[in-house]
C-alpha cells in the first residue's frame, strides 16, 4: 500500500494539512465557541492558548442561529472579530459550516424538515441535529448558510480547513418520514432499476410482501411483526448515503468558491457509532478527521482507542490523519462520567499519533458554564490553570512541539483485518441463529492479542487490494460479495495466511443464504462444509481437546480437505473439529467455527503470526503499548506504558519527549510514554 505525507491535491495544488504554525510539526488545538463568552473573554482564551502551544482550533459549529438570526439577516461582525484575534495570536482555524442544528426560526417556519422515528414520532427543536437528512428545506438553507460563510472568509489568512457540520448522523443517521421514504425510493431506483429486481432482491414472495410499484414501497417502519432483513440493510445504506449527500453538496459550494481550501468533516469511529458506512465517506474527504471518546466502563479502553486509531489511518489510505476531537477527562453523556487518571490524557493522546494522527484536538477548549454539555472536560476547565488538567494540556502542547519531526510519517502494517460496517449491520439483524454472535466481539479480542505483542494492523474494506500484506483476518463477515470473497482466496492461492471466524460468507450482499452449506462463500477456501450452526446456550461453555474452552457457537462441520487442529470434547458436538486448517495453493486458510477463549485466541495467534513470518514492532508484554511510525529519514518506536510497573523495550537511538539517549534498553515509567527516534 502507498504511503504519502499528510497532504490533498485541490484543483492541482497541494495543500498541507498539518499547519507548521510557529515551527510546529503536529497541530494542537480543539473546539473554540467564543459565542458561549463575553467578549472580554476572548483576548484571555488567545493568551492561553499561546501559553499551552495551540495553534488549530474549530470554530462555528453550533453558530446558524448567531450568524443567521432570521430567514435574510447575516451578522458576521463577532466571528470577524473572533477569526483575526485568533490569526494574530498564531492559532488557524479549522472553520464550520455552521449547519449542524437548525436554528429554531427556520425549524418553527418548517416543521416538516424535522425527523421521525419508525414508530412515527417526530423528534423535536431543543437539542441538536433536528432535522430530517433528506430534507430539501434544509439543504436550501443548509447550502445558502455555507455559501455566505465560504464568500465571507474565502481570503481570511488564518482559514486552514473547512469542517463540514459536525458528526453528521450522529442523532439523526436514520429518519423515517414521509420525505425520508420518497428519498428512499429515489435511491432504490437507481439502485435496482425496476420493481422486478427489487422484489428479487429483496426476496419479497415471503409473507406477501410483493410489490407491483415503487410507490409502494415505505422505510422500514414499526409494524406487526419481524420486518425484511434485506429491506431493514438497504435502508442502512441509504441513509449513511444521504448524510453523505449533505456533505458532497456543502462541499461542492466550498470548492467553488475557495478551490484552494481543503474539506473535511468530523467522523465517529469508535465503538458505539456504526450508521455509517465510512468506507463510502473517505474518498469523499479532503483528510480524514475523527471524534473518540474512550467508554469510561471498559477495562480495556485504551485498546479500543487503539483500534478506532487503525481503523481511522485505514480509511485515510494509511496517510496521516487529524484526531479533531477527544476528552481531556470525562465526558458527560455515559451513565457514569469517570475522570480520567493523571497521565492518561497524554497517553490516549500520544496513542491517536503513534497510530498516525498529525493533529490532537479536544471537545473544548474552554468547558461551558451553560447547557446540555457543561460537565463535559475541556482543555481549561470550570477550575481554571490551577488544575491537572490544564498542567497536562500545557505539558502536551510540548510534547507535540518536541514530536515536530514525526510530522507526515507513516504506519506500517502486515496484518490486516477485513472490516465493513455493511457486514456489522446485517450481522445484528433481528432473527439471527444467536443474539449472542455480535460483530465487534471477534474483531476486538483478534486485536486485543495483536496489541499486546505489539503488531500493528491495517483495517481493509472486503474488496480491497490484499498485497503487501502476510496475515489477513476475516472475524464474522456476516455478509459478502462474490468478488470480495475471491480477493481473499486469490490472497492465499499466491502464499498468504488468512483466518476466517464463524458466521461469515454465509449471505451475498441482498442477504440472500448460500445454499450448499456453510460458510458460504468461504466454503472451498477453507475446506470444509456445515449443515447446521449449534449455538449455545447463555453460560453455556465447551471444552476442547487443547484444555481450552468455547462458548457462544458450535456448528456442525465436516472436512472436505481441510485438517482439524482442534475438536470438542464435550458439548452438542462432541468430536466435530473447531478450529481447522487448509493448504489452499501457496497458502494456509484457517477456520474457528467457535468462540475460543481468550487464552486460545493467543495461542491461535501465535502460532498464525509465526506461520505467516509476521515481526512484531518490538518485544513487549500485556498493558504496555508499541507502534512505530516510518519516515523518509527516520524511524520512530512510541512505547506507551499502560501498567502501573515500568516497562523496558530494547531500542537504540534519541527519546524525543526527553532528548535523552536511549542505548540498547529503553525504560519507560508506569504511567508514561516515550518516543524514540531510531537508529537504523
Amino acid at each position: 500500500m502507498e504511503r504519502i505525507p499528510l497532504s490533498t491535491e485541490v484543483d492541482g495544488s497541494q495543500h498541507s494539512l498539518s499547519w507548521p504554525i510557529g515551527g510546529r510539526g503536529l497541530s494542537f488545538g480543539g473546539d473554540y465557541n467564543p459565542e458561549q463568552w463575553p467578549e472580554r473573554v476572548w483576548d484571555e482564551d488567545v493568551a492561553l492558548m499561546r501559553e499551552a502551544g495551540v495553534d488549530l482550533v474549530s470554530v462555528g459549529i453550533f453558530s446558524w442561529a448567531l450568524l443567521q438570526p432570521g430567514p435574510d439577516e447575516f451578522r458576521f461582525d463577532w466571528l470577524d472579530r473572533v477569526l483575526d484575534k485568533l490569526y494574530a495570536g498564531g492559532v488557524r482555524v479549522s472553520l464550520a459550516t455552521a449547519t449542524a442544528s437548525p436554528p429554531p426560526w427556520l425549524t418553527r417556519a418548517h416543521p416538516e424538515m424535522l425527523p421521525e422515528r419508525a414508530d412515527g414520532t417526530r423528534l423535536w427543536p431543543g437539542g441538536r441535529q433536528a432535522f430530517c437528512p433528506s430534507s430539501p428545506v434544509y439543504r436550501e438553507h443548509a447550502l445558502a448558510l455555507t455559501r455566505a460563510i465560504a464568500e465571507r472568509y474565502r481570503e481570511h489568512p488564518g482559514l486552514a480547513v473547512w469542517h463540514v457540520g459536525n458528526e453528521l448522523g450522529c442523532h439523526n443517521a436514520h429518519c423515517y418520514c414521509d420525505v425520508s421514504a420518497e428519498a428512499f425510493r429515489r435511491w432504490l431506483r437507481r439502485r435496482y432499476g425496476t420493481v422486478e429486481e427489487l422484489n428479487r432482491a429483496w426476496g419479497t414472495r415471503f409473507w406477501s410482501q410483493a410489490y407491483g410499484d415503487f410507490a409502494e414501497v415505505l422505510p422500514p417502519r414499526q409494524n406487526p411483526a419481524i420486518g425484511n432483513p434485506t429491506q431493514a440493510l438497504d435502508f442502512r445504506r441509504f441513509s449513511s448515503d444521504e448524510l453523505l449527500e449533505n456533505y458532497r453538496l456543502e462541499k461542492a459550494v466550498l470548492r467553488e468558491v475557495t478551490p484552494h481550501v481543503p474539506v473535511t468533516t468530523n467522523l465517529m469511529v469508535a465503538d458505539n457509532v456504526r450508521d455509517m458506512d465510512y468506507w463510502s465517506w473517505a474518498g469523499e474527504m479532503d483528510v480524514i478527521a475523527n471524534d473518540h471518546y474512550l467508554e469510561a466502563a471498559n477495562p480495556r479502553a485504551h485498546q479500543e482507542l487503539a483500534f478506532s486509531a487503525d481503523l481511522t489511518r485505514s480509511l485515510a489510505g494509511g496517510r496521516p490523519w487529524m484526531l479533531m476531537e477527544h476528552s481531556t477527562s470525562a465526558v458527560n453523556w455515559q451513565p457514569r462520567n469517570r475522570a480520567k487518571d493523571p497521565g492518561e490524557l497524554r497517553r490516549n493522546s500520544l496513542s491517536h499519533v503513534a497510530r498516525g494522527a498529525d493533529a490532537v484536538m479536544f471537545f473544548q477548549w474552554r468547558a461551558s458554564l451553560a447547557g446540555a454539555e457543561k460537565y463535559h472536560s475541556a482543555m481549561l476547565p470550570h477550575a481554571g490553570t490551577d488544575t491537572k488538567v490544564w498542567r497536562e494540556t500545557v505539558r502536551l502542547g510540548g510534547d507535540l512541539d518536541r514530536l515536530a519531526e514525526v510530522r507526515g510519517s507513516t504506519v506500517r502494517a502486515e496484518v490486516a483485518m477485513v472490516f465493513d460496517w455493511q457486514a456489522w449491520w446485517a450481522v445484528e439483524l433481528d432473527s439471527h441463529p444467536s443474539v449472542d454472535v455480535r460483530y465487534l466481539d471477534r474483531l476486538h479480542d483478534l486485536y486485543r492479542s495483536l496489541w499486546e505483542r505489539g503488531v500493528t494492523v491495517d483495517f481493509v474494506h472486503p474488496g480491497a487490494d490484499l498485497d503487501g500484506y502476510r496475515l489477513v483476518l476475516v472475524p464474522t463477515l456476516y455478509t459478502v460479495a462474490n468478488a470480495d470473497a475471491a480477493r481473499l482466496a486469490e490472497f492465499v492461492a499466491a502464499g498468504g495466511t488468512a483466518l476466517v471466524t464463524y458466521f461469515s460468507g454465509i449471505v451475498d450482499e441482498n442477504d440472500h443464504v448460500r445454499p450448499g452449506g456453510y460458510p458460504g462463500a468461504y466454503r472451498e477456501l477453507l475446506g470444509v462444509r456445515t449443515e447446521e450452526f449449534h449455538p449455545l446456550l447463555e453460560g453455556e461453555r465447551v471444552r476442547l481437546d487443547d484444555g481450552t474452552e468455547a462458548d457462544v457457537w458450535t456448528e456442525a462441520l465436516h472436512l472436505a480437505g481441510a485438517e482439524a487442529v482442534t475438536r470438542y470434547l464435550d458439548g452438542p458436538l462432541p468430536g466435530t473439529p473447531a478450529v481447522t486448517r487448509h493448504r489452499h495453493g501457496d497458502g494456509t486458510a484457517w477456520y474457528v467455527a467457535t468462540r475460543l477463549a481468550e487464552e486460545a485466541t493467543d495461542a491461535l495467534v501465535g502460532r498464525l503470526l509465526e506461520e505467516a513470518g509476521v515481526t512484531p514492532a518490538a518485544p513487549t508484554r500485556p498493558g504496555v503499548e508499541v507502534v512505530r511510525r516510518t519516515g523518509a529519514d527516520a524511524e520512530y518506536l512510541f512505547v506507551l506504558n499502560h501498567t502501573d510497573t515500568p516497562a523496558e523495550v530494547p531500542a537504540e537511538g534519541a527519546e524525543l519527549l526527553t532528548g535523552t539517549p536511549v542505548t540498547g534498553t529503553l525504560t519507560v515509567p508506569a504511567g508514561e510514554a516515550a518516543v524514540v527516534r531510531m537508529i537504523r
